[in-house]
């Protein structure tokens, strides 16, 4: 936003033609007042640029991106994210659009967990199959509190949360800390960090729903996916993980070479049976530190979205259970499949899964998150 030496009355009015009624500005670059809470708590929205004319806007309710706009092959831009226009909005969203999702983002079986000889029961707000579990971190998890948020780094916004010990069940005081940063290299990067003053047990997960044709009102079914993910993890009909690490090849399950989502994804097979469709997590290549994860294109549109990360698994989710239900930005009604989730992660039930890689966070310990959306056009 630029400076203006102009008389303040003249301020004030250049200010009310720009931005909505219900928003004002607090401070002179990127910062603006959302909206409220229902207890009256203030929420702020930031707005990250780059030279290149992409545009990310993070709201500190739920740690949430709000918007993501970038140009297609012939630099026309458009939001690529599902999402609400208000605060009011976002305050209803029970598909965790955008939100930052925790303690534990996917599910736990039963919603039961041991650790150090201590059974902890959590809520359990889902049953894929009428089988209930719990997920994404219970009925108040970390996308439905308010955070707190300030500028960071060059181009970026930090949030902050403390999740106080036995909220949603879970043990222990967790600080947690997420900043997103937007660079002239097209990267949005979301990373968070954790600590803890007891055993408890973390897996934060990034949940915005993307379609990169810029038009909410189509499928995702004609993406282009890439998975560089040579297993997958195979489910009960509750969607829990029976604990096999199955090998994608020969399989509907195999985006290892780039494929049209829509081409197999009702396919006569167990894991999409189950799960009305991809909604299943995907075992990365190994390796060391931030690493390429999953690539998508929107051939009419051209724009590409890749995702890099530093965690083993992945999860993608192709919008099975949107239905039109509920309406968001632009009052367009999200369709069944008009957005996927490319959700990278620690193993789901992983708490009950002793062969999985661990999700405990001890005392003196860091849990540590990176996940990086790199955009282009093609």
């Amino acid at each position: 936003m630029k400076t203006y030496l102009i008389i303040p009355a003249m301020i004030l009015a250049l200010a009310s033609c720009q931005k909505p009624a219900e928003m004002k500005t607090t401070d002179a670059t990127n910062q603006e007042v959302f909206g409220k809470m229902p207890d009256g708590r203030e929420v702020k929205i930031f707005t990250l640029t780059n030279k290149n004319g992409l545009t990310a806007r993070v709201t500190e309710y739920g740690a949430i991106l709000v918007s993501m706009e970038t140009p297609d092959k012939a630099g026309k831009t458009a939001d690529i994210t599902h999402g609400y226009d208000t605060l009011e909005g976002w305050l209803t969203n029970t598909s965790y659009l955008g939100s930052t999702v925790g303690r534990f983002g996917n599910r736990i079986k039963d919603g039961k967990f041991a650790l150090d000889g201590k059974v902890y029961t959590l809520a359990t707000n889902n049953k894929p199959g009428g089988i209930p579990c719990h997920l994404h971190g219970g009925l108040k998890g970390f996308d439905k509190v308010l955070w707190s948020g300030k500028p960071f780094g060059d181009n970026g916004v930090e949030f902050t949360y403390v999740s106080k010990d036995g909220e949603e069940g879970y043990p222990g005081n967790l600080t947690v800390k997420t900043t997103y940063t937007l660079n002239d290299d097209n990267e949005l990067k979301w990373e968070t960090t954790a600590t803890t003053d007891a055993p408890t047990i973390v897996n934060i997960v990034h949940h915005s729903y993307w379609n990169l044709s810029g038009d909410p009102t189509t499928s995702i079914n004609d993406h282009e996916l890439t998975l560089n993910a040579p297993h997958f993890l195979p489910t009960d009909t509750g969607l829990i993980p029976t604990g096999e690490i199955a090998p994608v090849a020969g399989t509907p399950m195999d985006f290892t070479n780039p494929m049209i989502i829509g081409e197999r994804v009702d396919a006569d097979f167990e894991a999409l049976k189950f799960g009305g469709g991809y909604d299943h997590c995907w075992v990365l290549e190994k390796g060391e530190g931030v690493r390429l994860a999953a690539r998508i294109k929107d051939p009419e549109s051209g724009r590409v979205m890749e995702v890099s990360t530093d965690q083993p698994a992945i999860q993608f989710y192709g919008g099975n259970f949107l239905d039109g239900s509920f309406a968001g930005k632009g009052g367009v009604k999200y369709a069944k499949r008009s957005a996927l989730c490319l959700e990278t992660e620690g193993f789901p039930d992983a708490p009950n899964k002793p062969a999985f890689p661990s999700c405990v966070l001890r005392p003196g310990e860091t849990y540590k998150h990176v996940m990086i959306h790199k955009f282009s056009a093609e």
